[in-house]
């Protein structure tokens, strides 16, 4: 009976882990431009399910409206976050940006009960609650519109960095930092537009899954952790990757929980994780480093 109901399984771990590919593609995005792992991206996540919550609720902003409200908020976020200590740091070396980042992740989640409370919130679906039955797997209308707006922003993510001036040059530093600098572009402009792009992202991420999984101050570590975990499952920096890392953590989460037990999901996808990085280190589609000695 319960490989009957493995297409649930498969739906519910695509679900979930479009929203870890979101989170991952974010610290892709910022690693490229800067080299720092950026451990405030659960934060932005967190940030963008609770303030679409206030915008709905406290102050009855409709959704359509308080979506893309909420996306330039945390974008606002994101865009302090790097012009303040991030840029202005005294010390570029890699660890303490990292742990600036971490600092900053502390302070959001310190910072958040003041004005949310500590206890957790959710979000009403998009549009109803009638599931809808394919095979045997019962796929909510929530779950069209997290496949539909991930994809909706991988698309465009593919024409931006492809197709525009700007994601070019984000592709020229994220390729060599000093040569992209020598041909004129500014590159303080694309850090911060990084770190703009990967708060939207997280937003975004935050925004869709907030009706399913309920929100709260400290929601944000476990998700920037398994966002994190697929973008380093996939081949940290590698865009594609990111993308197959986090569906892949997310399916490998669900069938856990269906095939041995929900208490072990989470220690499931990282022992899978562990056991991937033991054996090729630089991940699924990462290229490993060539050095010379």
């Amino acid at each position: 009976m319960i490989w009957q109901q493995l297409p649930q399984f498969i739906v519910s771990g695509v679900t979930s882990g479009s929203i870890y590919a979101l989170i991952a593609l974010g610290f892709c995005i910022i690693h490229n431009a800067t080299g720092i792992v950026n451990f405030a991206q659960g934060e932005f996540v967190m940030l963008g399910g609770l303030t679409i919550i206030s915008l709905n609720q406290s102050f009855h902003v409709p959704l359509i409206i308080a979506f893309p409200l909420t996306i330039f908020f945390v974008m606002g976020v994101g865009a302090l976050l790097e012009y303040g200590p991030i840029r202005h740091s005294k010390s570029k070396d890699i660890l303490i940006l990292v742990m600036i980042t971490i600092g900053a992740s502390i302070f959001i989640r310190g910072f958040s009960p003041m004005i949310w409370g500590k206890m957790a919130r959710t979000l009403p679906p998009f549009s109803g609650e009638s599931p809808i039955l394919i095979l045997n797997a019962a796929i909510m209308p929530q779950t069209l519109w997290i496949l539909g707006i991930s994809f909706l922003v991988l698309a465009c993510l593919h024409i931006f960095f492809l197709k525009t001036d700007t994601g070019k040059a984000m592709r020229a530093v994220a390729d060599n930092r000093l040569g992209a600098a020598l041909t004129g572009i500014n590159v303080d402009r694309i850090v911060l537009l990084s770190f703009v792009l990967a708060a939207a992202l997280g937003a975004t991420a935050g925004i869709i899954i907030t009706p399913i999984t309920a929100t709260s101050y400290d929601s944000g570590v476990m998700l920037g952790l398994k966002g994190f975990s697929g973008a380093v499952l996939g081949g940290y920096g590698n865009f594609i990757g990111a993308i197959l890392g986090g569906i892949l953590l997310g399916i490998l989460e669900s069938l856990g929980a269906g095939f041995i037990s929900s208490e072990y999901k989470d220690a499931i996808a990282f022992l899978v994780l562990l056991l991937v990085l033991f054996w090729k280190p630089s991940g699924l589609l990462g290229k490993g480093e060539i050095r010379k000695v």
